[in-house]
């Protein structure tokens, strides 16, 4: 019994170092990688491990890519793989493009992942186009008709401009620039429904995909509707604004006319309440002249007199007066 017990410490020994030993060094994997015909000797896998790369995600692509034929060396996918890029993808990207007949270098390749596009999507985009839907897009014709266009951008990736080349939305954008263009010059809104091709060669014609990633092949009018009559509500919409500026003016002239007016009351009350003051002050003239002797008696006697016939008549007048406006209104 007492013997027994060293072989079984030396048994665990031993299994603990082959553990580790596995776990350390991917022997599996540099096993698949020789009968795969790829050539990579096991300190190789060792430093990849030191250097804190993922080995299997360095040699399954490096073995897919030597199945395809492409040759590529393992320091290049790992310098890939360590500058953040995807070593999976980018292969699949080659592998796509070789067989489609397209020529992309690896280095392009890995520019264009590192970049943030997806380069195997670029690869399919440019064997098989892609169809681009703009939004509705509004323009208004020269006689203010409101004409509202949808369309469908057929392009394909240049794979050339993926670096560095705008996106989808300069697309789009573009596109609806030259649409508003497009309406924007014709003359009637009847123009651009009978003949909706002339926005497409319009467009087309502008080169719209000058400094983007992709080459439009096409520009297809997926819709088009006749939208508000803007000129008439601009028309309109001015006639209302007219309408209130002479408002305004004539508002202003009124409260000119009621202050004027107010000011005129105010000389007329004036000049009356002088009037009734100089009137209070002809008793005390008439007094005076009395006693300076000015006047006599008797043509103080003559001016009341005349007085009084001046009020009889003015009486008598507006009696008269009276009876007319009484007969008129009967």
């Amino acid at each position: 019994m007492p013997m027994i017990i060293p072989f079984v410490i030396i048994a665990v020994a031993v299994i603990i170092f082959l553990s580790i030993f596995f776990s350390f060094i991917p022997v599996g994997l540099w096993i698949t990688a020789y009968f795969s015909g790829v050539k990579i000797g096991i300190f190789t896998l060792v430093g990849m491990k030191l250097r804190r790369v993922v080995p299997r995600k360095i040699v399954n692509p490096l073995i897919k890519a030597t199945k395809a034929g492409l040759k590529l060396s393992v320091d290049k996918l790992e310098a890939h793989y360590l500058a953040g890029g995807n070593v999976n993808t980018v292969i699949d990207a080659l592998i796509a493009a070789q067989r489609a007949d397209i020529a992309i270098e690896f280095e392009m390749a890995t520019a264009i992942d590192l970049a943030g596009r997806n380069v195997l999507e670029a690869v399919q985009v440019s064997v098989n186009p892609k169809v681009i839907e703009t939004p509705k897009v509004a323009a208004v014709a020269k006689n203010g008709i409101e004409v509202v266009v949808k369309a469908r951008v057929t392009v394909r990736a240049n794979i050339e401009r993926l670096v560095g080349g705008a996106g989808e939305e300069t697309i789009i954008a573009r596109v609806g620039e030259g649409i508003v263009t497009t309406v924007g010059s014709s003359a009637t809104h009847k123009d651009v429904l009978e003949n909706p091709d002339l926005i497409s060669k319009t467009v087309l014609d502008k080169g719209l995909d000058a400094g983007t990633a992709f080459e439009i092949l096409s520009i297809d009018i997926a819709d088009i509707d006749v939208g508000r009559n803007i000129g008439a509500q601009l028309q309109t919409d001015q006639a209302e604004a007219d309408k209130r500026v002479s408002q305004a003016r004539a508002e202003e002239r009124r409260a000119m006319a009621v202050a004027r007016e107010q000011e005129m009351k105010a000389e007329v009350q004036s000049m009356r309440a002088k009037v009734v003051e100089a009137e209070a002050e002809v008793p005390l003239a008439l007094a005076k002249a009395l006693r300076d002797g000015n006047l006599g008696a008797m043509d103080y006697y003559n001016l009341k007199n005349i007085l009084s016939d001046t009020n009889m008549r003015e009486s008598i007048s507006n009696i008269n007066k009276t009876e007319k406006n009484d007969d008129l209104n009967s």
